[in-house]
């Protein structure tokens, strides 16, 4: 099954600094039949304002990975942590027993990003943070896995849970593959470009959930850039 969610079938809020797009329930949007999807519980399509953000607040028992879209992000936190991430690439936090965190757009432009978070496998453990640039070259025409729990994963980001997120850079006409294992929840957005998955096609920020299929073959009909969630029931 690939139940298909267009971009204006989902819930949100413009706050005017913050216009915040949400493929699950979450904040003032609730749908009983949109709670998650597997351990996937939020997908937010945040578009944030120049010198706008995210204000210090607290987190516990989530692992939350942030995709930058357009523009930049920059994160500080009460463990002391402290950076900026670009287009592209991603950053990873592991709210643990508990962190408070801000993220602000620092930048003269608008930025974009995916917040996706994701239930931990086991509670308990420290918090944790990290970023890294993931070169869109190295994920051309292919899925590449940006923060994973999985084995195998040593170049991705370490979340503490089952799952990986994973991006492919695709340009018009280029296909690739994706095999999940047995019993495993998919979420794929096209966060550019249109893009056909089997027999469906997706615009840019549509969202696409996936149970009970094998494989996934994502087709670009214009250039596009792909995120993917792969994870535990």
């Amino acid at each position: 099954m690939i139940e298909h969610r267009p971009f204006n079938t989902l819930g949100g809020e413009d706050h005017g600094w913050l216009n915040a797009k949400h493929h699950f329930s979450f904040a003032g949007y609730y749908d009983p039949a949109r709670m998650g999807w597997g351990a996937l519980r939020v997908w937010n399509d945040d578009t944030i304002a120049p010198n706008t953000g995210f204000p210090p607040h607290s987190h516990a028992d989530m692992e939350i990975v942030t995709y930058v879209r357009e523009g930049a992000i920059t994160h500080q936190d009460s463990m002391g942590n402290s950076g900026r991430t670009e287009s592209g690439d991603v950053q990873v936090m592991s709210a643990g027993t508990g962190i408070r965190h801000s993220e602000y757009n620092r930048e003269a432009k608008t930025t974009q990003i995916f917040q996706i978070w994701i239930m931990p496998g086991s509670q308990g453990q420290a918090p944790a943070w990290g970023a890294k640039p993931f070169p869109k070259g190295d994920r051309s025409g292919r899925f590449v896995a940006l923060a994973s729990g999985m084995a195998g994963d040593d170049d991705a980001l370490p979340i503490r849970t089952d799952a990986r997120v994973l991006g492919a850079a695709l340009k018009r006409g280029d296909t690739a593959e994706y095999t999940f294992g047995d019993q495993r929840y998919g979420y794929l957005v096209s966060a550019k470009g249109k893009v056909r998955i089997n027999d469906l096609e997706l615009e840019a920020r549509d969202g696409a959930a996936i149970r009970d299929v094998q494989s996934i073959r994502v087709t670009a009909l214009e250039d596009a850039e792909v995120v993917l969630v792969d994870s535990a029931p």
